[in-house]
C-alpha cells in the first residue's frame, strides 16, 4: 500500500503531469542544451533540445548580455550573440537573420571576385572600374541604371515574398515559363527555397521522380556552414575596405 501511494503521488505530481510550475524543469538549460532522456519506470520520455553554445569561450550562463532568453538555439549559429537586444522581437530577429543570411552572400561572393579579378588582371578591386584596361563595354551609366533596374525587380519580390511567402513562385511572376516549379520553396524554410533551380547539385536533396525532396539532416549541416562562412566573409570585406583605404589590397597585403 505505501509503495502504491507513493508510485501514485510521483505520477500525480507537477512534475509528471505537465503542470506550469514543471515545465521550467525541460528546458534546454536545464539538460545542459541537448537532448535528454528521462526514465520513469518503463516509460521513457524523450526530450530534444537545439545544443546552444556560447560566443564567450567559457561561460556559459551570465544574464541577457552572455545568455539571451530570446535565442533559444534554433537558429543556425546561434551563440547567444545579441549585446544590443536586437532581436528580443520575433518580427525583428527573422528580418535580421534574412539580412545577414544576405549580406554574407554578397560578402562571399564578392571575396572570391576580388581575390580571382585581381590575380587575373592585376588591377586593385577598388579601381577595376575606372582602368582603361578593364574589360567594361558599358558605361558607368548604363551599368549603374541596368544593376537598378535588374536589382531592384529582384529584391521587390524578395522582400514581398518574405512578408508572403509562397506568393512569388506563380507563373506571371517571372517573363519565362514554369516559374512556379523552378521557383518555389521547395524546403519549406525561408531563405533556403533548394529546388532544381536553387540547389542543381542536391547537395541538401535528392531528385525523386523529378521532384526535388530535400534532407532536412544535410540541409541543417549546410545551413550552419554558410552562416559560418558568410560572417567569416562579411569580416574579410570589412578589413579589405580598411586595406583599400591605405592603398592595399588583399593580394598585396599576402605578398602576392
Amino acid at each position: 500500500m505505501a509503495m502504491a501511494a507513493t508510485s501514485a503521488a510521483i505520477l500525480g505530481s507537477p512534475f509528471l503531469s505537465g503542470a506550469k510550475s514543471s515545465r521550467n524543469l525541460l528546458t534546454p538549460a536545464s539538460i545542459g542544451g541537448r537532448a535528454g532522456c528521462i526514465v520513469v519506470g518503463r516509460r521513457r520520455l524523450i526530450v530534444a533540445a537545439a545544443a546552444k553554445k556560447s560566443w564567450v569561450p567559457g561561460v556559459k550562463g551570465g544574464g541577457n548580455f552572455i545568455n539571451p532568453e530570446w535565442l533559444d538555439g534554433s537558429l543556425p549559429g546561434d551563440y547567444g550573440f545579441d549585446p544590443l537586444g536586437l532581436g528580443k522581437d520575433p518580427a525583428f530577429l527573422k528580418w535580421y537573420r534574412e539580412a545577414e543570411l544576405i549580406h554574407g552572400r554578397w560578402a562571399m561572393a564578392a571575396v572570391v571576385g576580388i581575390f580571382v579579378g585581381q590575380a587575373y588582371s592585376g588591377i586593385p578591386w577598388f579601381e577595376a572600374g575606372a582602368d582603361p584596361g578593364a574589360i567594361a563595354p558599358f558605361s558607368f551609366g548604363s551599368l549603374l541604371g541596368t544593376q537598378l533596374i535588374l536589382m531592384g525587380w529582384v529584391e521587390s519580390k524578395r522582400w514581398v515574398d518574405f512578408f508572403n511567402p509562397e506568393s512569388q513562385s506563380v507563373e506571371w511572376a517571372t517573363p519565362w515559363s514554369r516559374t512556379a516549379e523552378n521557383f518555389a520553396n521547395a524546403t519549406g524554410e525561408q531563405g533556403y527555397p533548394g529546388g532544381k533551380f536553387f540547389d542543381p547539385l542536391s547537395l541538401a536533396g535528392t531528385i525523386q521522380n523529378g521532384q526535388y525532396i530535400p534532407d532536412l539532416e544535410k540541409l541543417e549541416r549546410l545551413k550552419l556552414a554558410e552562416i559560418k562562412h558568410a560572417r567569416l566573409a562579411m569580416v574579410a570585406m570589412l578589413i579589405f575596405y580598411f586595406e583599400a583605404g591605405q592603398g592595399k589590397t588583399p593580394l598585396g597585403a599576402l605578398g602576392l
